[in-house]
């Protein structure tokens, strides 16, 4: 057992590193391509740190184990809002981009609902996948697109300088080129360096992660659910948390949103197609994890909308949240005597008190607006 955590371990040090210098190469061919910050969060820097997640479920995927696969996307979009955004927040309230709240969160909303509707049948076949990557790459078009044509006046007044420069500065500009030409090539290569240590990774994971769940007597849809969907989640934890640190606490909530969409889209999307019958939903995550994730994506909502910003204690209420399903999905999978309790309070006390606390908070922003007005 001791070997097998050693490679659990040293599987998910290779995707945390791998998936560092993905987004690092990746970020950088971006910018020479000349997108903007906020559309390299969406997608660049989102889709790499959800590169784990697709390796993972691709894995689970190919080696049948569906659960796996499923519970990786559920419970990691799960865990991006409530603990990545929770920790973050509590470090500093997160200011929230007018974008995200306008566009990016009503499209994971949409496609949360999407991912349930396609669910209900009990699998996710392949030309539910083929969907879900058509749209994934509608969406990446989309926004570089946004991007550029938001982009326009700057790139304009970019060429602008260039062409008036300087005649005794055009000497240079071989060496110039080689240089740039060389940090292509240093960007590809750890590109692929990247890649590589992802898949070795995800295998490595996936199968300690199951051995792990069978000598414990878990169902490997929990693991999927909480071990290894946490784990694949660390570098979206350290790209926040190091994002909010710095500052730019609009990549640290830009990177949650696209990774939670990518993780749909892409990491589903992917799995089903490729997986040889499909992916199989499991009966508990249908009932009752999925229909967290879709609450999960909707509490976005009101929590954004008051004020623009996530608030320190708006911060706490969502790490409570995460807690409170953790301790929900372990209760479940003892078959504790203490889970109709546990679920009864959750619904009567817990919930209803979230929501009025959210919907004092939205009615005490209209009230100060409407005073200053």
């Amino acid at each position: 057992m001791l070997i097998t955590i050693f490679w659990f371990i040293f599987g998910l040090s290779g995707l945390i590193v791998g998936a560092h210098i993905l987004v690092k190469a990746a970020s950088e061919l971006a910018f020479r391509l000349g997108v903007s910050p906020l559309v390299v969060g969406l997608t660049i820097v989102a889709l790499g740190t959800s590169s784990p997640e697709i390796a993972i479920s691709i894995d689970a995927a190919l080696s049948g184990n569906s659960e796996i696969a499923v519970g990786n996307v559920v419970g990691s979009n799960i865990f991006n809002v409530l603990f990545i955004l929770g920790i973050s927040a509590i470090i500093a309230p997160l200011v929230v981009q007018i974008q995200l709240i306008r566009q990016e969160v009503p499209l994971m909303i949409g496609f949360s609902i999407l991912c349930i509707v396609l669910a209900l049948d009990g699998s996710l076949d392949r030309f539910d996948g083929l969907l879900l990557v058509v749209l994934m790459l509608a969406y990446t078009i989309f926004l570089v697109l946004q991007s550029q044509r938001q982009n326009a006046t700057l790139q304009s007044a970019s060429k602008a300088d260039k062409s008036t420069a300087a005649n005794p500065l055009a000497a240079p500009e071989q060496p110039a080129i080689a240089a740039k030409q060389a940090h292509w090539a240093v960007s590809i290569l750890q590109l692929a360096a990247g890649l590589v240590l992802l898949v070795v990774g995800s295998e490595w994971l996936v199968e300690s992660a199951i051995i792990i769940a069978r000598h414990f007597g878990v169902a490997d849809v929990i693991i999927g659910l909480t071990i290894v969907a946490a784990g694949t989640s660390m570098p979206e934890v350290a790209t926040s948390i190091v994002a909010t640190l710095k500052g730019e606490r609009d990549i640290a909530v830009g990177n949650v949103i696209g990774s939670n969409i990518f993780n749909i889209l892409a990491c589903l999307g992917i799995s089903s197609l490729i997986a040889p019958n499909g992916l199989d939903i499991p009966s508990s995550v249908l009932a009752f994890d999925i229909w967290v994730m879709l609450a999960v994506a909707l509490i976005c909502l009101p929590i954004f909308f008051s004020g623009r910003e996530i608030a320190r204690w708006e911060g706490f209420v969502l790490l409570g949240y995460y807690i409170a399903y953790t301790a929900y999905l372990i209760l479940a999978t003892q078959d504790h005597d203490a889970l109709p309790l546990y679920s009864m309070s959750m619904l009567l006390f817990v919930l209803p008190l979230s929501l009025i606390a959210l919907l004092t908070s939205v009615w005490s922003l209209q009230k100060s607006r409407a005073d200053a007005e």
